[in-house]
Parts: structure tokens; sequence; C-alpha cells
């Protein structure tokens, strides 16, 4: 392959501070946005799944068959990812009756199994080896399930414990800074982090969106859906206008 369809093929956004920060907001639109369809709209959860299933699909196809890094549609893909896992998640916790003790640990067990099944296919999980068709479908597959398994998460440890959604909001952020801490102070895998920041954005954008739109009674702030869902759109466009982002880099081959 050459170092031109190389180039090519790198999809996926250099991880710097920026992306965190998209990231966190994505997947509190994912939460709002979520709920916005299922409850506000009065859609259910199976008919919100099969709207953003659709959605997702779309997306996932329009970045697999993309030929370089396209910042919108890549952050629409992610966006496609935490609404769609948010009313799957909220499925198979409430409609079906697992749980969100038996909802996370089954998205939890099906989690390391993508990573698993992917490092034993192609030998790395990282996100600067995605050189191939194969590769972004297993990286798309797992970000899937690690943005259900945070809504899922996010629900259990803010309804389950008691902590509330401020509660479980400072958790999820308080693990996020460990791993930054871990990330700066020593030497373990780089891979092994990102995917445990990334997987934790996720519970913490799903329990940040909770505290936005759930009612008082339910300890939340009571604001729209609609109107938190815009603001939050808003500030990822402003963010993709104004702060350009960059081609994750490749390893040579």
């Amino acid at each position: 392959m050459t170092a031109k369809s190389d180039h090519a093929l790198s999809k996926v956004p250099e991880v710097t501070l920026i992306f965190w920060l998209i990231k966190i907001a994505a997947t509190t639109l994912g939460e709002t946005g979520g709920d916005a369809v299922t409850m506000s709209m009065k859609l259910g959860y199976l008919v919100g799944s099969a709207i953003f299933a659709t959605i997702f699909v779309v997306a996932i196809a329009a970045q697999i068959n993309a030929r370089e890094f396209r910042p919108f549609l890549f952050w629409t893909t992610i966006v496609a990812t935490t609404t769609f896992g948010t009313t799957l998640a909220d499925f198979m916790d409430r409609s079906l009756g697992i749980g969100y003790a038996g909802g996370a640990s089954t998205l939890f067990l099906l989690l390391l199994a993508s990573l698993a099944v992917w490092y034993r296919s192609l030998g790395s999980v990282s996100v600067d080896n995605l050189t191939s068709r194969k590769a972004e479908a297993f990286y798309w597959l797992t970000i899937m399930l690690s943005q259900t398994l945070g809504t899922a998460l996010g629900d259990w440890i803010a309804d389950g414990t008691g902590l509330g959604y401020k509660g479980a909001a400072l958790v999820f952020a308080g693990a996020l800074v460990l791993v930054a801490l871990t990330y700066f102070l020593s030497r373990v895998s780089r891979t092994l982090l990102f995917w445990a920041a990334f997987i934790l954005t996720r519970p913490l954008g799903a329990t940040v969106g909770d505290l936005l739109d759930k009612p008082h009674a339910d300890g939340g702030l009571a604001l729209s859906r609609y109107l938190a869902s815009a603001v939050i759109a808003t500030f990822i466009l402003a963010c993709l206008l104004f702060l350009p982002q960059r081609a994750e880099q490749r390893q040579p081959a």
C-alpha cells in the first residue's frame, strides 16, 4: 500500500483535547436527543431504537465509504451511535426488563468480545491502524457497544446506587481524571487508555444529559430536551467550524 493510499484511509480525527470535548458533548447530545424522541415525542424505546438504528446504518455506510477524514461526517456518525445506544440501552434495561445491572453486564461482555475478536483478527485495536474496511467495521461496532454500555452504566450508577445524576457524573469525571493522570504519569498502553477514556465519556455524557432533562422529582433540572439538544448541537457545530481537526496519523507499516 502506498503512502498516498494510507493517508487516504486516515478517516478518524487526531486524539486531542478538542476530540474529548466534542466526544463528551456528542454523548450528552445522544442522551438528550434520544430521550426527546422516546419520551418527549412519546414514540417509545422500540420505535426510537428503530429510527436511530436506521440513521446509524446510513451514517456508518457513508463513513466507511468515505475516502478521507471528514469531520462533519465523522461526528455525525458518533452522534448516531450515541442516540442509538441511548434508546437501545433503555429498551434493554426497561422494556425487556433486564435491569440496569443486567444490561450493563451484558453489554460489557459484548464490548470485551468485540475487542477480543478485533484483536485476534487484525492483531491491533489501535485507532491509528484503521487501514481496512474490516478494521473500520470493528471500530464502529466497538464504538456502538461502548455507547450503549455507557447509557446502561450511567443509569445504573445514578439510579441503582442512589448517587443521583450529579453524584454519578462526578464519579465518571473522577475516573476520567485518573485515566488522564495515568496517561501522563505512566507508560501504560495508550490504546488501553484510549478505550478506557472513550468508554467512560459515554456514561459521563449520559448522566449529564439526564441531569439536564429529567424532572425535578427524579433529581434532574427539568430542562427542555429539545432546547438542551439544540444548545449542545450548536456547541459541537461551533467546535467543528472554528477548531479544525486533523486526521489521525498512521503507524508505519
